[in-house]
C-alpha cells in the first residue's frame, strides 16, 4: 500500500506545480525574449502617461446626475 501513497503524493505535487507554474516561472525561470520586449514596451508606454487631476468635483457630480437622469426606468405598473 505504500506505493499507492507515494503515487498519490506525486500526483498532488504535480497538481500544485502545474497550478503555480506561471508564478513560479516568473520568479525562477529565465524570461523569454518576447516577454522582456513586451515588458520594456509597456514601461515606455507607462512613462508617457500622466495623471489628470480635476479640481472641480461639481462637474463630475453633475455629469453623474445627468447620466442617472437619462437612464431608462420602468413604472411599478409595468412590472405586472
Amino acid at each position: 500500500m505504500s506505493w499507492l501513497y507515494l503515487a498519490l503524493l506525486a500526483a498532488a505535487i504535480a497538481v500544485v506545480v502545474a497550478a503555480e507554474w506561471p508564478r513560479l516561472h516568473g520568479r525562477v525561470g529565465a524570461p523569454l525574449s518576447g516577454d522582456a520586449r513586451r515588458r520594456r514596451q509597456r514601461e515606455k508606454r507607462k512613462q508617457s502617461l500622466r495623471v489628470v487631476q480635476s479640481t472641480d468635483a461639481d462637474d463630475f457630480a453633475a455629469s453623474v446626475e445627468r447620466d442617472l437622469a437619462n437612464l431608462p426606468t420602468i413604472e411599478e405598473t409595468d412590472r405586472r
